[in-house]
C-alpha cells in the first residue's frame, strides 16, 4: 500500500461513504477549488481553464489550495467536464464567464467523427501527470470527476449554456438512434476518464448530471438513466472500493430514478431534505449535501445556523458527506467557508 493509499484509508470521507463514521463529518464543496479564493486568482492566469488543467504543476496547486485553507476531508480534481471532448478534437472549449461552447454542435450522425472514443493515456497525460503528483503529496482523498453524458451531450448539441435545452430535447424525441449513439461515445468518455484517474491514484469520483433536472421523468428514464447506470456499473465492475457519488439540480422528481443509477453516494441539491431522501430511497441511504448556497454568501451566523440545520435534518446518521447543494460562487468569503467546515468539525466529533 502506498504511503498516500495508507493515510487516506482511514479517511473520515471514505469512512462516511460507506456508511460510517470514525472521527467526524466530513466536508468538502462542489468548485471549492478555486474562484472565490484569493490565491486562486494570484495563479490562475488569464484564457480558458482548459489551458490551465494542461499545466500537471498548476492544477495540483489549485486542487490543494482549498484544503489548505480550508482543511476540507477531501480534495476534488481541478479539472472541468468538457476535457475528454475537447481532448479528441470535437471542437469545444470554456469561455470564460459563459461556459462550454461549441462553434459547431453536434446534430447529425457524422458529427461522431469528431468525437471519436477517448484514451486518457494519450489524449490527456496532462491530467493523469497532475493525478499522481496529488495522489503523492495529499493526505486526504482525492475524488475524480466526470460528466454524465446527458450533461456533457446537451453542451455539444446545443453548442453553449442552455435553460431550457430544447435543441437537446427535440434530438431525444425526433432521432432517439443518433441521441443514443452520443450517449454511449459520452459514456465510453466518462468511464474511460474516470478509470484513469482512479488508476492514477484518486480514492472516489462524483458523476455530474447538472442539468438532468430539466428532464421528465419519462425523458430522464428512457434516454438518460441507462447510460448514467452503465457508467457507474463500469466502474464498480474495475474498482469496486471506490466510493461513488452520483449528483444533479433541481433532481428531486427524479430522485428514485437516480438512486437506482446504483452509485454509492447520492448528492442533494438544496431543494430536497436528507431526512425526505432517507424516507424514499431508504433509512440507510448514504447522502451528500445539502447547505444551501445563498447562505454563505451571508456572514458567518448565517452560514452556521444553515449548517446546524442540515446536521439536524441528518439526525447524526453516520452515512452523511457535509456539501453545498451546488457550487461554490465566486463572490463567497472564503473565511465564512472555513467557519463552516471547523463548525461541522466540531458539532459531529465522535
Amino acid at each position: 500500500m502506498s504511503p498516500a493509499a495508507q493515510d487516506t484509508a482511514l479517511s473520515p470521507f471514505l469512512a462516511a461513504a460507506s456508511g460510517k463514521r470514525i472521527a467526524h463529518t466530513p466536508v468538502w464543496f462542489m468548485r471549492q477549488a478555486g474562484r472565490s479564493l484569493p490565491e486562486y486568482r494570484a495563479i490562475r492566469g488569464e484564457g480558458s481553464i482548459l489551458d490551465a488543467i494542461k499545466q500537471p504543476r498548476l492544477a495540483a496547486d489549485i486542487t490543494l489550495q482549498p484544503v489548505t485553507r480550508y482543511g476540507v476531508d477531501a480534495a476534488v480534481l481541478y479539472s472541468d467536464i468538457v476535457v475528454p471532448a475537447h481532448a479528441v478534437g470535437f471542437g469545444i472549449d470554456v469561455a470564460p464567464g459563459t461556459g462550454p461552447v461549441a462553434e459547431q454542435p453536434f446534430r447529425v450522425h457524422a458529427d461522431l467523427q469528431r468525437l471519436r472514443e477517448f484514451e486518457p493515456e494519450t489524449d490527456t497525460p496532462y491530467v493523469l501527470e497532475t493525478v499522481r503528483m496529488l495522489a503523492s503529496e495529499l493526505k486526504v482523498p482525492l475524488l475524480a470527476f466526470a460528466g454524465a453524458p446527458f450533461t456533457v451531450g446537451s453542451y455539444l448539441v446545443e453548442g453553449k449554456p442552455s435553460r431550457d435545452h430544447l435543441i437537446t430535447k427535440q434530438m431525444m424525441t425526433t432521432e432517439p438512434q443518433l441521441w443514443h449513439d452520443l450517449m454511449q461515445r459520452l459514456a465510453q468518455h466518462a468511464i474511460a476518464s474516470l478509470r484513469s484517474q482512479l488508476d492514477a491514484g484518486a480514492s472516489a469520483y462524483q458523476l455530474f448530471d447538472s442539468w438532468a433536472g430539466n428532464l421528465t421523468q419519462d425523458q430522464y428514464r428512457d434516454a438518460v438513466l441507462p447510460h448514467s447506470a452503465h457508467v457507474i456499473s463500469e466502474l464498480k465492475n474495475s474498482h469496486p472500493h471506490a466510493p461513488s457519488i452520483h449528483f444533479g439540480v433541481g433532481c428531486d422528481h427524479l430522485l428514485e430514478l437516480m438512486h437506482s443509477a446504483g452509485s454509492t453516494v447520492i448528492g442533494l441539491d438544496w431543494r430536497t431534505s436528507i431526512s425526505d431522501a432517507r424516507m424514499r430511497l431508504g433509512k440507510d441511504t448514504i447522502v451528500q449535501g445539502n447547505l444551501d448556497p445563498s447562505l454563505v454568501q451571508s456572514d458567518v451566523k448565517t452560514a452556521l445556523a444553515g449548517a446546524d440545520a442540515v446536521l439536524a435534518d441528518n439526525a447524526n446518521h453516520p452515512g452523511h458527506i457535509f456539501n453545498l447543494g451546488h457550487g461554490v460562487t465566486p463572490g463567497v468569503n472564503p473565511d465564512v467557508l472555513a467557519a463552516v467546515v471547523q463548525h461541522v468539525h466540531e458539532r459531529t466529533n465522535s
